[in-house]
């Protein structure tokens, strides 16, 4: 899986070879075929993989505390944990998941569908239980909260000697929670 992610990090999906990945694994191509089916199948594998690791990583965000002001700087920071892939395992995995060549293909798009719409549900759930805004409401506004972030996040590592990571984390989070903190709590408390 680690040498699949490199190819179709390195060269996208419809350049990444089977022969090469295999090469980098130290198998044989019928060996690769033995776990995979195809080029798709693998490249799939790890999408569901990476898309698994973003949404536990918001849903976890928004878990680890009821303070919202932490929450959005969780939020955050998830998204440029993401990008940044200071993990060797997820390396570059932002590329499969934001960047991909295969956008068009209906299994890859449902995927990408799907984890977008679970990062914004973990945001929107939270949103929706302090505000009692409406769904379609807490849903757009949370929209805003991960596109925001997803966004901000890539620019930043595009352009990484500008700013620095806790920099760009401290002034979207600030962004982010001067626009959701006008929304009042529930009973009134706006004690956040």
């Amino acid at each position: 899986m680690a040498a699949a992610q490199e190819v179709f990090v390195a060269h996208g999906y419809h350049a990444a070879a089977m022969d090469e990945i295999a090469d980098r694994a130290g198998v044989s191509k019928p060996v690769l075929y033995q776990h995979f089916p195809g080029k798709l199948e693998l490249y799939l594998a790890l999408l569901d993989k990476h898309t698994t690791e973003l949404v536990d990583g918001l849903r976890a965000a928004m878990a680890v505390t009821t303070d919202n002001r932490e929450r959005v700087h969780n939020a955050v920071v998830a998204y440029f944990d993401f990008v940044d892939g200071t993990n060797a395992d997820v390396q570059g995995a932002f590329r499969l998941v934001f960047e991909t060549d295969l956008r068009n293909d209906p299994q890859v798009r449902e995927r990408l569908a799907s984890v977008s719409r679970l990062c914004m549900q973990a945001v929107a759930d939270t949103i929706a239980a302090d505000t009692g805004l409406p769904r379609d409401q807490v849903e757009i506004l949370s929209v805003a909260v991960t596109g925001t972030s997803e966004v901000a996040a890539r620019w930043w590592l595009e352009n990484k000697g500008v700013l620095a990571k806790a920099d760009a984390i401290r002034l979207i989070e600030g962004l982010v929670w001067r626009g959701i903190s006008n929304f009042p709590l529930v009973g009134g408390d706006d004690a956040r």
